[in-house]
């Protein structure tokens, strides 16, 4: 059984649950985590969407934001979906006064750049070269730059905005994958967890 990943999903607000089935879809064993015990339990974590500052604000409450911090900067691997990815930059625009994220992205993220909640939407986009999938956007972030070491695995059929980014053991999307029934960006993110427990 080494070759099941134990992924957590982050469960302090979002779309725990159908991350977790979208997980164990594509392999894994899932978990909820929320205290930093059951954090130490899993190789890799989902960081889901939900609303960034809410979700920084109950990391601190739940006194997981430093220990995530430190399994991220240790190289555990991570995958963030809309305000999970805001939670993985380095660096965000457009966030309230003293925002702080998990970071480990080099890259700037406009928080709610698609507009509100009434803007939701659904499109088409390229993902790492695996073909078409449909991405919901839901108050969804953007990446406004990204660094050097920063791979862009995905933009809007327009080519002008970054969806989807990798940086090592780091993924994350703008769109939220969890609500659509495709499985391929769960699935490539497991399989990043495979390769990453393999070359340990």
């Amino acid at each position: 059984m080494t070759n099941v990943p134990v992924i957590g999903v982050l469960a302090l607000q979002g779309d725990v649950r159908e991350h977790l089935s979208a997980l164990r879809e594509a392999g894994a064993d899932a978990r909820a985590v929320r205290r930093p015990a059951e954090l130490d339990e899993v190789g890799a974590l989902v960081i889901p969407g939900g609303e960034s500052t809410t979700m920084w604000k109950l990391a601190e409450t739940f006194e997981i934001l430093e220990p995530l911090r430190l399994r991220i900067k240790e190289g555990m691997p991570a995958y963030g979906s809309c305000a999970g990815m805001i939670m993985l930059a380095d660096r965000i625009e457009g966030g309230v006064t003293g925002q702080q994220t998990i970071g480990g992205i080099d890259m700037v993220v406009r928080r709610n750049a698609f507009g509100r909640q009434v803007d939701s939407f659904e499109s088409d986009i390229e993902f790492a070269g695996r073909g078409d999938l449909r991405a919901v956007f839901i108050r969804a972030p953007w990446v406004e730059s990204v660094g050097d070491r920063v791979e862009v695995l995905g933009r809007t059929h327009a080519g002008d905005r970054i969806v989807a980014v990798r940086q090592g053991p780091l993924l994350a999307t703008s769109f939220h994958p969890e609500l659509t029934g495709d499985g391929r960006v769960h699935a490539y993110f497991v399989e990043m967890v495979r390769r990453d427990t393999r070359e340990r």
